[in-house]
């Protein structure tokens, strides 16, 4: 099986909530559309800093993250970003990986927009048993 890759919507929560409130125009929410790699072997999202910079994310905090190879680098995080895949919304932080490295979709973010990889078809899909909301377990 190759990479799944799927276009991703993200949103800065910040700028969100202020337009919400009548602050700014809808139009001044910074918005990115992004190809991600969904990633079964990570965790949190994964997102380049260029894409951080665009959307004007704050660093909130640092992790000591293990890499895909095994290695342990220490990565900025940064929020609060809004992700959009297949008309499913959610609110998390992300990781900031150098630019020019692949956006991730880790299970995190797949478990809570219940969303499910089809190997067989390369794509990101919604869970056939709840096509309408993800469904989530408690």
């Amino acid at each position: 099986m190759g990479e799944i890759v799927v276009e991703i919507e993200l949103v800065n929560v910040g700028d969100r909530e202020k337009a919400s409130d009548g602050m700014i125009p809808a139009s001044e929410v910074r918005r990115a559309i992004v190809p991600a790699v969904a990633d079964t072997g990570a965790i949190s999202m994964v997102i380049p800093e260029d894409v951080v910079q665009e959307l004007g994310l704050p660093i909130i905090d640092h992790a000591s993250t293990q890499m895909a190879d095994g290695s342990v680098a220490t990565l900025p995080i940064a929020g609060s970003l809004g992700v959009k895949i297949h008309e499913r919304v959610m609110d998390t932080d992300c990781l900031v990986v150098p630019t020019g490295t692949e956006a991730l979709i880790g299970v995190v973010v797949m478990e809570r927009l219940d969303l499910i990889l089809d190997p067989k078809n390369e794509i990101v899909t919604v869970r056939p048993e709840s096509p309408h909301l993800p469904l989530l377990r408690a």
